[in-house]
């Protein structure tokens, strides 16, 4: 038995994680994108309702300040851009709570980086080039799917149109829930349960899947668009290996106005599901309107990528030290 003070992962692993990161730094210096490092701790955090932020108070030249672990590196990367740092990617430890099991840990590594004047369709090239790089042994092709085509061809159903009581029943059978568990239960948190539950699973085998139209309610940070039925959209897009969901795209939103709105409508959902609140981030407020240029993001689980990569069956067989060793 190995003693619990040991490193989670073993030494020879770990050497082959640091050429990986090694890998990644090189690809990004060939194309002149500069890495940054941003801080952990910020005065807002992420309120989406489907993320669980840490805070903590701090003494600070101000008094008493709630600060927030970033669950990603995301509001910092895009001051930067607004400052005029042009192309930037961090490898960033980042922090959601609750997240434990075989692809989860609540503190993990996030690769993020931002392209100004690139296309949603050239970060997706460039996304899929790093994995390829990452990943050689995985030749598959790169397959883009619709989000509506996905539920129509494994559950029969269409996203935007079928009535919410129709997906509360469906969530329920999929996830063997009684009726009444799902029966308070939002539109997109129905998706979501039949994304993971029936869908996800089926992505990436043999082949990179891009999931792209997702509903515009599922933007958060990305810009909305009307796809070819005429459906506003969000302008963003999913990656997918082995059924691993491992990036996350977005034509950045760059409208301050809008991003207040947002963030206020999830800090309502919140109070509404008896959720707390959790703090706006006043300074990526204050960039936005500024003026962040044109970009598309992208973020990408970097643990995610090397257990992939290295075969592991558990995220933690990849990690130094997991949470529940740390």
């Amino acid at each position: 038995m190995t003693a619990s003070w040991q490193p989670t992962a073993s030494i020879e692993t770990l050497r082959e994680r640091a050429r990986l990161l090694a890998e990644v730094r090189a690809f990004f210096a060939e194309r002149d994108v500069l890495e940054v490092e941003t801080p952990v701790l910020g005065q807002g955090g992420s309120t989406d309702v489907h993320l669980v932020s840490l805070s903590s108070m701090a003494r600070t030249d101000k008094g008493q300040r709630r600060l927030w672990l970033q669950t990603s590196p995301e509001f910092h990367m895009k001051r930067l851009l607004a400052a005029g740092s042009g192309p930037i990617f961090q490898l960033a430890k980042s922090f959601r709570d609750g997240e434990i099991g075989s692809r989860h840990n609540i503190e993990f590594t996030m690769l993020e980086w931002y392209r100004p004047g690139f296309t949603l369709a050239q970060l997706i090239d460039e996304t899929t080039t790093l994995v390829a790089n990452i990943m050689p042994s995985f030749a598959g092709p790169v397959v883009h799917y619709r989000y509506r085509e996905l539920f129509h061809t494994y559950l029969a159903v269409d996203p935007f149109t079928t009535s919410i009581d129709i997906l509360r029943t469906l969530a329920a059978e999929r996830g063997q829930m009684p009726a009444h568990a799902l029966t308070e239960e939002s539109r997109d948190t129905c998706l979501d349960l039949l994304m993971s539950m029936v869908i996800e699973p089926t992505l990436g085998q043999n082949e990179l899947s891009v999931v792209l139209d997702y509903p515009a309610s599922q933007a958060a940070l990305a810009r909305r668009h009307q796809d070819a039925d005429g459906e506003w959209v969000a302008s963003r897009f999913e990656l997918y290996i082995n059924g691993v969901e491992l990036a996350n795209g977005y034509d950045e939103l760059v409208d301050a106005g809008e991003q207040r709105l947002r963030f206020s409508e999830d800090n309502a959902e919140r109070r509404r599901l008896g959720l707390s609140e959790v703090d706006i981030d006043e300074q990526l407020l204050a960039a936005l309107d500024h003026g962040m240029p044109a970009s598309a993001g992208v973020a990408l689980g970097m643990d995610r990528l090397i257990q992939l990569a290295l075969g592991k069956a558990r995220l933690e067989d990849v990690l130094t030290f997991s949470t529940a060793n740390c």
